[in-house]
């Protein structure tokens, strides 16, 4: 679920121009690994260019379809960008303006700016406000667009991202990451070994259960548990549920088919308490350095 709500020019115009001027609440550097650096965007030409290289991986590279983006703005852009942080990846040797040294990137929409907007990006195919109000006491973030593009897909670039974001969650007291993941494709049994293995072995416990919503519901269990190859079904998952799963997050109940971006969906949740504590240490020092 790159993006389904894809806007007009006028549209973009205006939400460009809220982000155009909304004070920034931290500025800083969230992370810095050899010459790639992270932080969030400062200002509209930032953003439009965190979109820029979204529609080049979500569009130009994965095949999206182009039917709503404006033919002159090659732009990935939805309502949901005026209200998010923008977490950048930069890569520090570009010479130019350093929004021409974008990238990758990732959308971050906190509790408190998405009920003032009216609710999550994700509400559109999972029951995230039921897994809400189970647990009024935490303070909920949502992941989401995550993109890099092709010759900066590494480790290390995976690494500053995670790096960033735990920075954020401790600016921000976050206690509850969640979002949508996708593989590629709309056809949910071309990946049924590696939603198989989702299903019976990495769910949350019902009280962080999240459900597709009914109209849009497909099933994950699509082998028997004793069928699934574990190594197989590791290797053929997408690179950011792997790291998902490697830093300890739980997926939800069943998958949804996004047509117009090519995927198919799955649901993220991640309680910072669920974190093995070698992440925490192994991100925990610079992020604090950067948080403070």
């Amino acid at each position: 679920m790159p993006a389904s709500i894809i806007v007009d020019s006028a549209s973009s115009g205006a939400a460009m121009a809220a982000l155009a001027g909304k004070a920034h609440r931290s500025a800083g550097t969230l992370g810095r690994i050899g010459n790639l650096q992270t932080r969030l965007a400062r200002d509209s030409s930032e953003v439009a260019a965190a979109q820029e290289v979204r529609f080049r991986v979500f569009y130009d590279e994965l095949g999206a379809k182009r039917q709503f983006v404006h033919a002159l703005e090659q732009r990935d852009a939805d309502r949901f960008d005026a209200i998010c942080d923008h977490l950048l990846v930069l890569d520090t040797t570009i010479p130019g303006p350093e929004h021409r040294q974008i990238v990758g990137t990732y959308r971050l929409l906190r509790q408190e700016s998405a009920l003032a907007a009216g609710g999550f990006y994700s509400d559109e195919e999972f029951e995230l406000e039921s897994l809400m109000a189970r647990h009024p006491d935490r303070r909920f973030l949502e992941l989401g667009r995550s993109c890099v593009l092709p010759e900066y897909r590494s480790k290390r670039t995976v690494e500053l991202l995670w790096q960033g974001i735990w920075a954020y969650c401790r600016i921000h007291g976050i206690d509850v990451m969640t979002g949508c993941a996708s593989f590629h494709g709309t056809v949910p049994a071309a990946h049924a070994e590696a939603l198989s293995l989702l299903a019976h072995n990495f769910r949350p416990d019902p009280e962080w259960d999240v459900r597709a919503i009914a109209p849009r519901y497909r099933s994950m269990d699509l082998m028997p548990s004793e069928a699934v190859d574990v190594r197989r079904a590791l290797a053929a998952m997408p690179p950011l549920i792997k790291g998902y799963l490697r830093i300890g997050a739980r997926f939800g109940d069943g998958c949804v088919v996004d047509a117009d971006f090519g995927t198919t969906d799955v649901f993220v949740v991640l309680s910072t308490d669920w974190i093995a504590n070698r992440y925490i240490n192994y991100y925990g020092a610079d992020a604090q350095r950067f948080a403070a």
